[in-house]
């Protein structure tokens, strides 16, 4: 009688836990019974730590604070088009001739044109190369060379002589530890809950 009671409690607490834990970021939590001893086992976000930023002028500042809403809006599109692109090469992998690849592309580049239009419409132009860079943190491939892969070389030329005309390049790849390092630190800070 004593050994179900303490069990139910221990269930009671592991939800009641677990309720609260999703409020602190938990990942998991488990419960370890040892003879008479409960023992709770969290598993937490990693927390980084960085130093304070300085900034040296008001217009660093504005480009910090520009970079997390920028970061913000796009990171979630980047990991939803990532998971796109996945399942397109998985699905254009299955198909065994040209003419059925271009077919299921088409049809499938129409129902992302749906999908996404609205929300790319109301980006800044900053959001959409940030987009373009956190694509390519993504999947470790430019946007030249992801337009290249599935619109063809000469449609991947196009969009590099628009985006040159802008003062903007396909090519540039994204570079965390160097240029791109404030935006990594923003990236980690959104993705762990701290920004």
């Amino acid at each position: 009688m004593w050994s179900l009671r303490w069990h139910i409690s221990i269930l009671v607490v592991a939800a009641f836990t677990s309720v609260s834990a999703a409020t602190t970021h938990l990942d998991s939590l488990l419960l370890q019974v040892r003879g008479d001893d409960t023992i709770f086992l969290a598993y937490l976000h990693d927390v980084y730590i960085y130093p304070p930023l300085v900034f040296k002028n008001k217009r660093q500042e504005t480009f910090y604070w520009k970079t997390v809403r920028d970061v913000k809006k796009t990171l979630p599109y980047a990991k939803l088009i990532t998971k796109d692109m996945a399942y397109a090469d998985a699905e254009l992998a299955k198909l065994s001739t040209d003419k059925e690849r271009r077919q299921w592309w088409r049809k499938f580049e129409r129902s992302l044109f749906k999908k996404y239009e609205a929300a790319f419409r109301d980006m800044y132009a900053s959001q959409g190369r940030m987009l373009m860079k956190l694509m390519d943190r993504e999947t470790d491939r430019t946007s030249y060379e992801l337009i290249r892969q599935y619109r063809g070389k000469a449609s991947a030329d196009f969009w590099q002589f628009i985006a040159k005309i802008f003062k903007n390049d396909l090519k540039e790849g994204y570079d965390g530890d160097d240029k791109d390092r404030i935006i990594e630190r923003v990236i980690n800070l959104v993705e762990a809950g701290q920004l």
